[in-house]
Parts: C-alpha cells; sequence; structure tokens
C-alpha cells in the first residue's frame, strides 16, 4: 500500500504546484491554455517520437499482450461512445469521455509500477501498453473529434477536413514518423536523442501542472458543472470494466501465461492518465469532468491497485 502510495504522491505533488500557481497569482488565467499547449504541440509529440523510434520490435511484438489489452481498451471505447451517443452525446464530447474511461496512466504509474512487480520484462510490457494507449487510443480519440467537428458539410468534405486536420496534427505525426525510424533500422544521433529526451520529459510534469491549474480556475471557467453520474460512470469503467474485460480476453478467451494476464490486467486497472485531459482543454470541451475522472480514479487508485497486485500472479 505504501509503495502504491509513494507512486502517486509526485501526481498529486505537480497538480498542487499548479492549483497554488494559479491561486497565489505567479501564473495568470491564460496559463492553464499555454502550458496545454506547450504539451500538445511540442513536449507530448517528442515524448511519442521517442517511445515508438527507440523500441525493437522484439520488445513491442507480443500479440497475446496487445490482444488483451488493446481488446480490453478498445470495448471501452466503443462501449462509451454507442452509449453516450445513444443518450444524445456530441461525438466530439463522447470521444473524451470514452478516453476517460479508457486511457490508463501508463506513464507515470504504469513504468515504476510494472518495474516493482515485474521487472524488466513488466517494463517491456508497460512500453507496449503505452504505445496503445498514448498513440493509437489517442489518434483514434483525435480522429472522431476532427470528424465530429466538421459534421453538417457533407461526408465527403468532412472526410477530407478531417484527414487535412488529423495528418497536421502534431500528436499523429510523432508516432507515425517514429515508427518510420523504427522500421528503417536507423537509430536516432545522439544530439537528437539527447534534445528528445530534454523536450519529452516535460511532457508529463507540465500536463499535470495544467490539471492543477484548471482546477483552480474551475469555479471562475463558465463550464456547466459535469453529472456525478456521468463522473462515476466513467470512473467505473475504468477501474473495474476495462481490467474486468482484460481479464476475460487475456485468461479465458487466449490462455496467456500468468504473467501476462497479471500484467494486462494491472496495467488496465490503472488510473486515468492526463491524455484527455490535455485533449479536453485543447478543444474545450469536457475539461472539468476530465479533471475530476484524473484525479477521482487516482486516488482510488492507491487502495485499488495496491489490493489487485495482491490478487494478482506476478511469478
Amino acid at each position: 500500500m505504501l509503495s502504491t502510495f509513494l507512486i502517486v504522491l509526485p501526481i498529486f505533488a505537480l497538480i498542487f504546484v499548479g492549483w497554488m500557481a494559479r491561486r497565489t497569482g505567479a501564473l495568470g488565467p491564460a496559463a492553464t491554455r499555454e502550458v496545454n499547449r506547450l504539451v500538445v504541440f511540442l513536449a507530448l509529440p517528442a515524448l511519442l517520437f521517442d517511445i515508438v523510434a527507440n523500441a525493437t520490435p522484439e520488445e513491442i511484438w507480443q500479440p497475446g499482450f496487445i490482444m488483451a489489452f488493446g481488446g480490453g481498451c478498445a470495448i471501452i471505447l466503443i462501449l462509451t461512445i454507442v452509449i453516450r451517443g445513444f443518450q444524445g452525446v456530441k461525438m466530439e464530447t463522447s470521444a473524451i469521455e470514452a478516453l476517460n474511461a479508457g486511457y490508463a496512466n501508463t506513464a507515470y504509474m504504469g513504468f515504476p509500477l510494472m518495474l516493482s512487480v515485474g521487472g524488466e520484462p513488466g517494463l517491456k510490457l508497460a512500453l507496449i501498453a503505452s504505445i496503445i494507449t498514448v498513440c493509437i487510443a489517442f489518434a483514434i480519440a483525435i480522429m472522431l473529434i476532427e470528424l465530429s467537428k466538421q459534421s453538417g458539410v457533407g461526408i465527403g468534405r468532412a472526410m477530407l477536413k478531417s484527414a487535412k486536420a488529423i495528418s497536421t496534427n502534431p500528436i499523429v505525426i510523432a508516432p507515425t514518423l517514429g515508427a518510420i525510424v523504427l522500421v528503417s533500422g536507423f537509430g536516432v544521433p545522439k544530439p537528437a536523442q539527447v534534445f528528445l529526451d530534454l523536450l519529452g520529459a516535460v511532457a508529463s510534469p507540465c500536463a499535470l501542472i495544467a490539471l492543477g491549474l484548471f482546477l483552480a480556475d474551475a469555479g471562475e471557467s463558465g463550464e456547466a458543472p459535469q453529472s456525478k453520474r456521468t463522473l462515476a460512470a466513467l470512473s467505473v469503467l475504468k477501474l473495474a470494466v476495462q481490467p474486468l474485460i482484460t481479464w476475460v480476453i487475456a485468461g479465458p478467451i487466449l490462455g496467456l501465461s500468468p504473467f501476462l494476464v497479471s500484467s494486462a490486467v494491472l496495467i488496465a486497472a490503472l488510473p486515468t492518465g492526463t491524455g484527455p485531459f490535455m485533449l479536453a482543454e485543447f478543444y474545450g470541451n469536457g475539461r472539468r469532468l476530465t479533471a475530476h475522472v484524473v484525479l477521482i480514479t487516482t486516488l482510488i487508485s492507491v487502495v485499488s491497485t495496491a489490493v489487485l497486485i495482491r490478487m494478482l500472479a506476478f511469478v
């Protein structure tokens, strides 16, 4: 329990730093958006490129784990979008809510947690989960949002505008270029790697600080309060339903080894990462709901992940 708390403590500390900076006036009212734009346009693309370009085919080719974790993530995303669609919610909003329910915090919590319970093999699985979550799920959400924003202009024109917006989005371009470097077999030059390390390292802390900045301004943002029922539903989907679906795919369906099953379930049970908040802030949609989902799931995960680790078979 204590080790799990120590992992999430820096997350809350960075959120608190952002909150205090705004409350004390150290950062002004435009800080939330500008810090988030720094993440979306510079730091996060560098991190995504770095993750993909420096992976090896052996590290990322674990078909059983990919099917289990990726399948659980995909089912949650589709389920959330379908349910919210039936409830009359626009695709732009439901896509962000779907990320809230299926976007695991693989970066801040996944890597240190899997290192502590699974060693080097656990780190490789955390890398695969990060690529699926941060690159693929993120790109799909952006595509859906852009398509939604172009609705009403005709399907052909909407597809064209969406394709243009997606193809120029740095969060989509960066991992694509990273994949090209990976496939080509050429390594990243050392000066470029130092650049990527420096720039990519600020993505996570800046996103958390931006979250704290937004929470400090939440009462003055003018955004309508979100339903507590929606907040609770997204939190349950993230912390309970996603790991359950992942377990069904990994164990009863695919029959993976106990270590792969336990790893897939544990990573799927991680709280919502800051990626959804980046998109919510960038598109100005669902910011308050996303901020609270990140906070609540992270807080609950201090207990839930500790309990889950005791239940799972890491051998």
